[in-house]
């Protein structure tokens, strides 16, 4: 639904996104992660047509972001909750509501069954008819969120939804994106938020100015730190940890009594490493793996380590 190829953008000779490939599929959650400054609002505005590009691709839906026609499909094609709200403050939500549906040649009757829908999903249509300026932060970022979804887009593109919430009324937003994931929406998730992004998204690409890295949160954590195998033991004595050598582990450590192995197949070489172990001597309480977290690996990555 959505590709990019080496798409690129500077201001002045600032680059601010470099050369970013990535490809959402139809019905995918793809979380574009990265600190402040990284460009993945730039990358946003890009993908919806709201600036150009310097140079490289992009498609949302088969339509190219060059083509003027193209431009106009995508619109469509796009919901997009942008990093401020921008809601007409002294009109009531449904009036910004049905605004926004007309804007986008949405046919009346659909128009008035979608807000009544939206609304009372998000628990808002007791308050449809009071001003938007009356709404708290949380309130007004659920009706940029139905403002989205008014004209049954199939693209929905999300810039910091949960930002400046409060837990329980980013709870709300992030419940009401996992409801929008079940209902097959293809979604460009904008955010810094580690546990956002990983609860979130089916796969995730880091950005920093480039992109560093690209792929499902469990797979990244496995590239980027690999998995090990830690064996807790009664006592990591001599004769225990030589028969550990003997074995050739690509590589372990001995810190107390626990050792840990980096393996290269750990489910054919830690029952031998086990065996081998027991038939040492060693008295064996348990048997971990683990790997990096995705902070952990976010971290590695945007600080270059």
């Amino acid at each position: 639904m959505i590709a990019t190829e080496n798409l690129t953008r500077k201001f002045e000779g600032l680059t601010a996104v470099d050369g970013l490939s990535f490809h959402v599929d139809r019905g995918e959650v793809f979380g574009l992660l990265g600190p402040n400054g990284a460009g993945k609002t730039t990358t946003i505005r890009m993908i919806c047509c709201l600036i150009g590009k310097t140079s490289g691709k992009a498609t949302v839906g088969g339509f190219s972001i060059d083509d003027p026609d193209g431009t106009m499909s995508i619109r469509k094609l796009i919901g997009l909750v942008p990093d401020n709200v921008g809601l007409y403050e002294f009109y009531s939500a449904y009036k910004n509501l049905m605004y926004f549906g007309r804007l986008y040649e949405t046919p009346e009757s659909r128009i008035t069954s979608n807000i009544e829908f939206l609304m009372k999903k998000l628990d808002l249509w007791n308050r449809k008819d009071d001003p938007v300026s009356t709404y708290s932060k949380g309130m007004k970022q659920k009706v940029a969120i139905a403002r989205a979804l008014v004209h049954d887009p199939e693209i929905l593109v999300m810039d910091e939804p949960t930002a400046n919430l409060d837990p329980e009324a980013a709870r709300t937003i992030r419940d009401t994106i996992l409801d929008l994931k079940k209902e097959g929406r293809t979604i460009l998730l904008n955010t810094h938020n580690l546990d956002e992004a990983q609860r979130l998204s089916d796969t995730i690409g880091i950005l920093k100015t480039k992109l560093l890295a690209v792929g499902k949160p469990q797979n990244l954590e496995h590239a980027i730190y690999g998995r090990s195998t830690v064996i807790q033991l009664e006592s990591a004595g001599d004769k225990v940890v030589q028969a550990v050598r003997d074995m050739n582990p690509r590589k372990f450590t001995v810190e107390g009594n626990a050792i840990t192995l980096e393996l290269e197949v750990p489910e054919k070489e830690t029952p031998l490493i086990v065996s081998a172990i027991v038939a040492a001597g060693g008295k064996i309480k348990s048997v971990n793996e683990t790997t990096g977290s995705l902070e952990d690996v976010y971290l590695k990555l945007v600080r270059g380590e």
